[in-house]
């Protein structure tokens, strides 16, 4: 790979490439889709409110007009919008190019999905952990297509508490927020030793956005005093890079051809937490392939989504 600066001029053309990114009406979701749809990929947002979404679909249309954009529903703490999404697509015969799993809660209050699950690794992992297994068909048709899991610095204060991952044991909602960002990039390493050893050409790549100004920021600091959050949010956020810098690192991850699979790419300072995007290295714990086949077994039981690697649809 080359060691110059990687920016938004190494995005390349994705004419006839389709691109679904999760939670992409703000923040680097957005930004992401932005980039993407400018460089003439049909993109897909994917989101819970979907009026917000056409608000973003409007705001990409102003910078690109003539940008293929779509706006789709889906709640990823609901296991049935997630089958919704994913039957649709695949009903429509489309190919999947990249699936981004952007979306994300950050330390919010101790809350529960539609389906039970705690809220943060019922939505952070869970949620696209089905929904990557749903779409996987898609995926496999699909020549060279890529999945980007998009995790966080938190990963590396995470630990996977496999006894309590319901948080009915005791929850810190920091903690919880840790796990969740861990377990994505457990997810992420397994599912590319299982696309690997398949013979697949789907490739997976994680990758964090460093320390980003976004709406998530200010939610994760408030919880429950929502007043709070804004102010310490706003502090942070004058100190963070903006969303269109944390996005480079999706952007590469999706579309950088020197990346096989299996990379986490993140901001290159000594931090971390600001700059332009290299492949970075992720905590220990991370790479335990112990953990990440219980955490894989585990994922399974819970959506009730099994991964068929021949193209088959199997999942319930």
């Amino acid at each position: 790979m080359s060691t110059s600066r990687w920016d938004v001029n190494k995005v390349p053309r994705m004419d006839g490439k389709t691109v679904v990114i999760t939670g992409s009406n703000s923040g680097i979701g957005l930004e992401a889709a932005k980039v993407l749809a400018s460089r003439g990929a049909e993109v897909t947002l994917a989101v819970r409110n979907v009026e917000k979404g056409e608000q973003a679909k409007r705001s990409i249309l102003e910078e690109s007009p003539g940008a293929m954009v779509s706006v789709s529903k889906l709640d990823l703490a609901d296991l049935g919008s997630v089958k919704e999404f994913a039957e649709n697509l695949l009903g429509s015969g489309r190919r999947l190019s990249v699936l981004i799993n952007n979306a994300g809660v950050m330390a919010v209050p101790y809350a529960r999905t539609v389906d039970g699950f705690e809220m943060q690794f019922g939505t952070n992992h869970l949620g696209h952990f089905a929904l990557t297994g749903r779409l996987l068909p898609a995926l496999l048709k699909t020549p060279e297509a890529r999945v980007v899991v998009v995790s966080s610095m938190a990963h590396q204060s995470g630990k996977m508490d496999f006894d309590n991952l319901d948080g009915s044991k005791g929850y810190r909602r920091f903690g919880a927020y840790g796990q969740s960002k861990l377990a994505n990039l457990l997810f992420a390493y397994e599912f590319q030793r299982r696309l690997e050893a398949s013979g697949s050409t789907v490739r997976c790549m994680a990758c964090h956005p460093g320390f980003a100004a976004t709406n998530l920021t200010s939610t994760g600091f408030g919880g429950r005093r929502p007043w709070v959050g804004k102010f310490v949010g706003g502090v942070a956020n004058a100190m963070a890079q903006s969303a269109a810098m944390g996005a480079l690192p999706t952007l590469m991850a999706a579309t950088e051809d020197a990346l096989h699979g299996g990379e986490y790419v993140g901001p290159a300072s000594r931090t971390g937490m600001r700059g332009y995007p290299a492949v970075a290295v992720s905590s220990k714990a991370s790479r335990s392939q112990e953990d990440a086949e219980r955490l894989w077994e585990i994922s399974e039981r819970l959506t009730g989504v099994t991964y068929s690697f021949d193209g088959r649809h199997l999942s319930v």
